[in-house]
């Protein structure tokens, strides 16, 4: 079999049934497989479905807590804890967004902080469905340690990624989302499974010097966005989402990949504001369309055909692959063909059939 595109409905269908049938709730298993695909649909495959494999190995392996919920700590004022049990990082994710935007909703603005979870896919996936209710959100989450302090070369912070989605009215809404180092690290490892070199400068090797290998950048270390100040952002979240709320931090922070005796225990933050505390939401969506329209009329450099805004290629790419299909990776598609195999589901029903 030799697809070059996927639906998305059947991708996510595919992905909840090896879920389900490797121990996870129905409900979880949709979930889950839904955050993968979101991944895969804006043209983020590091986060997409190229991460399924991994998932059902902790699931074998009782890295998983499968049967246990999310759950809520402390409520106070606008802010809570949720411990999440050690369950799939988008199950807590989900808790969480939901605990934020409820009490956003009650004080105008939600804190919510998670220690105890587990990789929970792509900020945007939380950012989108903030951003649809007509609410603010800004998304935090350390990771394993694979990225040096400036002027180190042994890995401390992980990748410590931050999301922000802000609602439009017309023009498509400010959606951020990046890693604080140069790249994501599962951008190297796809790379490095595809067999492909990357920039010279996203990562240096385990002597500190540049490196467009792959292997050898995972390996050594991954460069953060801007130097010192890439670094600074990642020691703010590592702060926020570990020291804060009680989860690992630095290299506490348990890998996704190579650790078979130890949960994650990441920790994330959600920060949700209800934008109708300060403007009628009409009134602030008919800003944001001024905004980004004066933005957009700036006139550009040489070759530049358009400007765009944070998101906004992401959410070009969601579009068309919905219409057309989702064009895995061969490496993926052999992955991915393998494993539904073993749990007794088809790839092949989701493949694009016109």
């Amino acid at each position: 079999m030799n697809p070059t595109r996927f639906h998305w409905k059947g991708l996510e269908q595919v992905a909840a049934q090896v879920l389900s049938c490797a121990g996870a709730r129905r409900e979880d298993a949709q979930l889950v497989a839904q955050s993968l695909v979101h991944a895969d649909l804006r043209g983020v495959e590091s986060h997409g479905l190229s991460r399924l494999p991994i998932y059902v190995q902790r699931i074998e392996a009782g890295l998983i807590e499968l049967s246990l919920r999310p759950a809520l700590i402390v409520r106070q004022g606008a802010t809570a804890l949720i411990d999440g049990k050690n369950q799939f990082g988008a199950v807590v994710g989900v808790a969480a967004l939901d605990e934020a935007k409820q009490l956003a909703r009650q004080n105008g603005i939600g804190f919510v902080g998670v220690r105890h979870s587990n990789h929970f896919g792509s900020c945007s996936y939380y950012a989108e469905q903030a951003v649809a209710e007509g609410l603010i959100l800004l998304v935090l989450s350390n990771a394993p340690a694979s990225m040096a302090p400036t002027g180190g070369i042994e890995p401390f912070f992980g990748t410590n990624p931050i999301a922000v989605g802000i609602p439009a009215g017309e023009e498509p809404p400010f959606l951020l989302d990046m890693a604080t180092s140069v790249a994501a690290r599962g951008k190297i490892a796809l790379a490095a499974k595809q067999g492909t070199p990357i920039p010279g400068d996203w990562a240096i090797d385990a002597d500190g010097l540049p490196t467009r290998d792959p292997t050898k950048a995972l390996l050594g270390s991954l460069l953060p966005i801007g130097g010192a100040k890439g670094y600074g952002l990642a020691m703010f979240i590592d702060i926020f989402c570990g020291l804060l709320t009680g989860a690992a931090v630095g290299p506490g922070v348990k890998s996704l990949y190579g650790n078979w005796q130890h949960p994650q225990d990441i920790g994330h933050v959600f920060l949700c504001i209800d934008v109708q505390r300060f403007l009628p939401l009409e009134t602030f969506r008919k800003s944001m369309d001024e905004y980004i329209r004066q933005i957009k009329s700036v006139p550009t450099a040489c070759g530049v055909a358009e400007i765009l805004i944070p998101g906004e290629i992401e959410q070009r790419t969601m579009t068309a692959r919905k219409k057309d299909g989702i064009p895995l990776p061969q490496t993926v598609v052999e992955e991915l063909t393998k494993l539904c195999s073993a749990y007794g589901t088809d790839l092949s029903q989701a493949v694009c059939t016109a």
